[in-house]
């Protein structure tokens, strides 16, 4: 069945079920779409009247609490191995996991900082003003692991290595760089469409130099809310939703489940 066709049905179900009662759905969602789950969550209730509450973080530490039993309904993933680790470990269903979109990276400094980003690209985190780089912890973050990849391909990782401090996710990896805590960071593209953010220079990362980041959801087995939980993540994968996904930087998933 096609998607569209498939959340149609899932939606009129949906709309019987929630009628005498509302539904809450609880979503695990990477830090990365901060902005954007926030429009899918309210797009999706206006069509099946279901809440979704999102939390944000690092996927890593999400995957952790919901080996621990957290009360998540969803889990969006900033890469598609967590998923697969909760699959192979019976916490999460397998025939649900799904590739919703792919991210990118981008170099991100005040205006203030006059790094010139567009021109020197990487290069200019070799600038002696730049003391101190926000990137993700890339023990807990696809994006802080991609960020590493991708200073080592361009060759400057050894350069400065000294100067990253990390953020327990990519969330506060830019807040470290907009406070000036860090001179410039690499971050997650779609966190850089936000308004506190418009005052920065970004120049976007070829994706060359880092490994593709696919980024994967899955039902959690112990959900209460599953036929919702799959209506949501029909809906992410309709059209509309890769286009909320696609307005905040995020390329369009290919919906293909991993092996």
């Amino acid at each position: 069945m096609k998607i569209a066709a498939k959340l149609g049905v899932m939606l009129s179900l949906l709309a019987l079920a929630t009628a005498s009662s509302a539904q809450t759905l609880r979503v695990a969602a990477a830090a990365d779409l901060q902005y954007a789950m926030g429009e899918l969550a309210s797009q999706f209730e206006k069509q099946s009247g279901v809440k979704v509450l999102p939390s944000y973080g690092s996927s890593g530490n999400f995957r952790s609490q919901i080996q621990n039993g957290a009360p998540f309904d969803l889990f969006f993933s900033a890469d598609w191995d967590y998923p697969r680790q909760l699959i192979a470990g019976g916490f999460a269903d397998p025939d649900t996991v799904t590739i919703y979109a792919h991210g990118h990276l981008a170099l991100w400094a005040s205006r203030d900082e006059k790094l010139d980003l567009s021109h020197r690209g990487l290069e200019a985190l070799k600038d002696l003003r730049v003391q101190k780089i926000a990137i993700a912890n890339p023990k807990l973050a696809p994006y802080g692991r991609a960020a590493v990849a991708a200073l080592e391909n361009a060759g400057i990782y050894d350069a400065v290595k000294a100067k990253l401090i990390f953020g327990e996710n990519i969330s506060q990896a830019a807040q470290f760089a907009q406070s000036g805590s860090a001179q410039a960071g690499i971050l997650a593209l779609s966190l850089t469409f936000a308004d506190s953010m418009a005052n920065g220079d970004k120049w976007e990362i070829p994706v060359n130099l880092y490994p593709a980041i696919e980024q994967a959801a899955v039902v959690v087995r112990a959900s209460m809310n599953k036929p919702a939980a799959r209506a949501f993540l029909e809906f992410v994968k309709s059209m509309e939703g890769q286009r909320i996904l696609t307005k905040y930087g995020l390329s369009s998933g290919n919906h293909s489940a991993k092996p």
